[in-house]
């Protein structure tokens, strides 16, 4: 199971409608409208997502 970065909800990735590649991970989304909002600001939403190393940003 994984969580849409968007809404929070659990998706399981076998059966997620949508998906998105962001810094060679991949997000699944329950919805397109999902998907489109992260895809507007991937950064955003794959922040939130994984808060643990994305802290700080490292060039």
């Amino acid at each position: 199971m994984t969580k849409d970065p968007v809404c929070g909800m659990e998706i399981d990735e076998s059966k997620a409608n949508e998906k998105s590649e962001f810094e060679d991970k991949t997000y699944y989304f329950c919805s397109s409208g999902c998907k489109n909002t992260f895809d507007k600001e991937p950064g955003k939403y794959a922040q939130k997502a994984d808060d643990t190393s994305m802290h700080h940003h490292h060039h």
